[in-house]
């Protein structure tokens, strides 16, 4: 008889002994740690760590889920690396330290005893390159933050294995398929190229609103889910914010390709039924909504609704994080201000999504402001 494919378990807060509990039940309800990772083996845990935030800010995985996976690879006498590629490579020199030290992922390295690594070398695999750890280590475990995003609506088991790709490549990637067909493609060829041997995703403070940066907006859920099925865990979580699981692009496109199950009714979950665990719809990305509008309306409207980055400048304090990372070069700084030329901008919302103090927002055409996008 086929077992469940995801777990879905309650957690309330991140209280240390609660956490490690959610873990246990989540991984255990579906055969343990050992039905995924062989013991002894060498294993890369892979948060998503976007930028230089506190654990309260909700932008990164918050450290106790993933001490709560570090624990259960340490029952098993595995060698574990932590590591991510923030997206802030190349804003300058040692990010990593700075986003390792406030996301309490170096904290958590010390003080379980395992090696903090960063994303240095990296081995292409065809259309881009992917950290070496893959190839030093037997497994990877993916353990995403449960948020929206302004570009692929839901960001988790799928869109968290874009931080394998090294360095300031992420910026080439955003230049060279900045449409959101392409860029959805690129995303799925990596979690066709790279799959997780487990993704335990921390949904116990998720983020709704524009994220998945500080523009976004923390919410409680409530929940850890785990599995080996990125799609089949993107397809309960959009069902979660209140979505269908083909309203979100990477969720589509995964789908097409077979590389996992999104229809809801063949999704066999373990732990807390779905329809117990939905509440409020999730508030989306102003960019996204199009994306529920009736497809031949999209068809007719999507040239004239268009939503592009601005500056709040009584938020901006300045750290230049949207200039460096901007991958066409619109964003620049002119009398002292952060300047955006939109005749440069491609809308790939990396400014918004870098900014750590949420002083870029959405500026809307004027149709798409007249119909409340």
């Amino acid at each position: 008889m086929k077992g469940p494919d995801i777990s879905i378990v309650r957690c309330a807060d991140y209280n240390r002994q609660d956490v490690l509990a959610a873990v246990r039940q989540a991984v255990g309800l579906l055969g343990g740690i050992e039905a995924f990772v062989k013991p002894q083996s060498s294993v890369l845990v892979k948060p998503n760590l976007l930028s230089a935030q506190e654990p309260q800010r909700c932008v990164d995985t918050h450290p106790e889920v993933v001490r709560g996976v570090i624990r259960l690879l340490k029952e098993i006498d595995c060698r574990i690396y932590l590591g991510d590629g923030p997206n802030l490579l190349g804003r300058k020199e040692n990010i990593e330290e700075e986003v390792y030290e406030k996301s309490g992922m170096k904290e958590v390295a010390r003080s379980e005893g395992i090696e903090l690594v960063k994303f240095d070398k990296r081995r292409w695999r065809g259309k881009f390159p992917l950290t070496s750890w893959l190839d030093t280590c037997d497994h990877f475990i993916s353990v995403p933050k449960f948020k929206t995003h302004e570009l692929t609506t839901l960001t988790a088991g799928i869109k968290n294995l874009f931080g394998l790709v090294t360095g300031t490549f992420k910026t080439e990637i955003h230049l060279k398929h900045f449409k959101l067909e392409d860029f959805t493609k690129i995303v799925v060829d990596i979690y066709e190229e790279a799959r997780p041997s487990l993704t335990v995703i921390d949904g116990i403070m998720a983020m709704e609103g524009d994220g998945p940066g500080a523009a976004g907006t923390p919410r409680h859920a409530g929940i850890i889910l785990a599995g080996k099925d990125c799609v089949a865990l993107d397809s309960i979580l959009a069902k979660i914010m209140g979505i269908e699981p083909l309203d979100v692009p990477t969720t589509k496109e995964a789908a097409a390709r077979a590389l996992g199950e999104s229809h809801i009714d063949r999704i066999a979950i373990a732990g807390e039924p779905l329809e117990k665990v939905i509440g409020k719809r999730f508030k989306l990305p102003r960019a996204a909504l199009i994306k529920r509008l009736p497809m031949p309306l999209i068809k007719v409207i999507k040239h004239f609704v268009k939503h592009y980055p601005r500056v709040v400048e009584k938020k901006c304090i300045h750290c230049l994080a949207c200039v460096q990372v901007c991958p066409n070069k619109a964003v620049s700084v002119k009398q002292g201000k952060i300047v955006i030329d939109y005749r440069r901008c491609i809308a790939c919302f990396c400014c918004q999504e870098s900014c750590p103090a949420a002083a870029i927002q959405l500026k809307s055409s004027m149709l798409a402001y007249i119909m409340g996008l």
